[in-house]
């Protein structure tokens, strides 16, 4: 066994020096020139052309590599710049957008505070000066410590402000309702469905057309020339009279809230009895030329305890307060 190993042992010794004599073995280039100058001999091993060709393939194959890795980066950059130029498009139309929203929230504060005056609530969506300033400096160009982009941090601003804008604008709801809820308590929608007819006489000194002579009219006719037309109640309330007289013909007297009384005459027919719970905007019978009258027109009254006053007044109430806001 020891005799074995002994023998590979020398075997591969005998390799390694084979291999040694291989690798020193000298070589001699003559380089002859064409003219009769000196012949120059170099002399080289198997190693040094072994090594020599090991740096040569070394060198073309670094110069591979960067190749193939200058344009993977050229690439990469190339792709790099096209999606930079669509971000940049994007900003430009985020800042074109954002711009525009500044504009039109600028437009909004003005009509909030005058809504606000109108309706005698205190503005309180005024942003804090050392916080954020109003909306009067959203366009202004400034620079802000955390180096973010400038259209953010003016975000960030509109939307502390709009958050301070929801507390008047609930106000205004709560206000508006009462304001409605009042308005079907008195006498202040058309007394004819869907607004038809015209006023042909109106309230105060007008002449009587069967006497020809000056008297004072306690109410307004307003004539649709055709008997049938629906007549409404202008306000909630209550029928108290439902009947006929010489006079004013068939004719219906509602009580409303806060003394008001209305008066609806030379009606055609009414489709209400005394006691009923009438809604504002209910029809309590229709246009007719009952009683002393000249033809088919509604005569309507408006009472506020025993005194007479005009009811266009009462009409126009909304219209009224919508232009006064």
């Amino acid at each position: 066994m020891k005799g074995a190993a002994m023998v590979f042992a020398g075997f591969i010794a005998g390799i390694f020096k084979a291999f040694g004599r291989f690798l020193t073995r000298r070589y001699t280039l003559v380089f002859v020139p064409h003219s009769e100058k000196k012949v120059y001999n170099l002399h080289v091993t198997v190693l040094s052309i072994f090594c020599f060709l090991l740096v040569v393939c070394g060198i073309f194959g670094a110069f591979f590599w960067y190749g193939i890795s200058n344009t993977d980066t050229r690439y990469a950059m190339t792709s790099r710049d096209g999606r930079l130029r669509d971000t940049q498009a994007s900003l430009d139309q985020l800042r074109d957008e954002t711009a525009l929203l500044f504009r039109e929230a600028r437009n909004f504060e003005n009509v909030l505070s005058d809504v606000l005056s109108a309706l005698g609530l205190s503005d309180r969506t005024t942003i804090p000066q050392n916080t954020a300033g109003d909306l009067s400096t959203f366009l202004g160009i400034r620079e802000t410590p955390e180096g973010m982009l400038r259209e953010v941090d003016d975000m960030r601003r509109l939307s502390a402000y709009l958050s301070q804008a929801v507390e008047p604008i609930r106000e205004i709801g709560v206000l508006l309702d009462s304001q409605s809820a009042m308005l079907t308590e008195i006498p202040s929608i058309w007394p004819v469905r869907g607004g038809g007819g015209i006023i042909t006489m109106y309230f105060g000194q007008n002449i009587n057309p069967f006497s020809g002579q000056y008297y004072i009219h306690k109410g307004i006719d307003i004539a649709t020339y055709r008997s049938g037309d629906p007549v409404v109640a202008t306000a909630d309330g209550q029928v108290v009279t439902a009947e006929y007289a010489h006079d004013f013909g068939f004719y219906v007297i509602i009580r409303h809230k806060h003394g008001y009384y209305t008066r609806y005459a030379h009606l055609q027919r009414y489709v209400v009895s005394v006691g009923h719970r009438i809604q504002q905007g209910e029809v309590l019978g229709y246009i007719g030329n009952t009683g002393i009258s000249t033809g088919p027109h509604l005569h309507y009254e408006v009472h506020i305890g025993s005194d007479v006053v005009d009811p266009y007044r009462y009409i126009t109430i909304r219209s009224s307060m919508i232009r006064g806001r």
